[in-house]
């Protein structure tokens, strides 16, 4: 029953391509997206706790921090608002986190469990590193264990193939080599009169 349990939840023999895909898709935004959340826990420290904005391209210079009234929401930003790009690239970025985490969880066939784990890599900092680290280290070993089961599977029966091919041939080969049985028909050989019996 685990041998049984485990076949379940990994990968399918079709399936080997697409899931050594998706662990390096999920690898990579696992770590873009862990990086974005933190800039923006940053960001959130400065703006709520600090009261500044980072401004890109404003009257303040290239890049300055602006300051933001919490209270009455007024902001004196002039350029491009960093602060808000940081928010909107993470939100975005978790969607497109959020498929390679389906992808890959449909693919593995792995417990619902998993892709919750999973998904709260994207929104909690640091997890999306920790969680990637065991996931696709397992990913690839059930990757792995999947390709070489199905290639012992597939060496067995070739196995049994050719053994049960050279015992069908030597018996075919002695049933074709085997004389036929019984006593030779040919004609007798004419008799002729005994010299001691028979008269002149």
């Amino acid at each position: 029953m685990p041998t049984l349990t485990r076949r379940l939840l990994g990968p399918r023999k079709a399936d080997i391509p697409r899931a050594r895909r998706a662990i390096r898709f999920y690898s990579v935004f696992a770590y873009v997206t862990g990086i974005m959340l933190l800039l923006l826990c940053v960001e959130m420290v400065v703006k709520y706790g600090l009261g500044y904005e980072l401004e890109l391209g404003g009257r303040h210079g290239f890049l300055e921090f602006v300051p933001w009234n919490p209270v009455t929401g007024v902001s004196l930003v002039t350029g491009v608002n960093l602060s808000t790009g940081v928010l909107i690239a993470h939100g975005w970025l978790y969607v497109v986190y959020l498929v390679a985490v389906f992808q890959l969880w449909s693919i593995m066939r792995w417990p619902f469990l998993r892709f919750v784990l999973l998904a709260l890599g994207g929104v909690v900092p640091f997890l999306s590193f920790i969680v990637e680290h065991f996931a696709a280290r397992i990913a690839r070993r059930e990757v792995q264990e999947t390709a070489e089961r199905h290639a012992r599977e597939a060496e067995d029966g070739a196995a049994g193939a050719s053994a049960s091919g050279a015992a069908v041939g030597p018996s075919a080969a002695s049933g074709a080599a085997a004389p036929p049985s019984g006593p030779a028909v040919g004609p007798s050989p004419t008799a002729g009169p005994s010299p001691a019996s028979g008269r002149p």
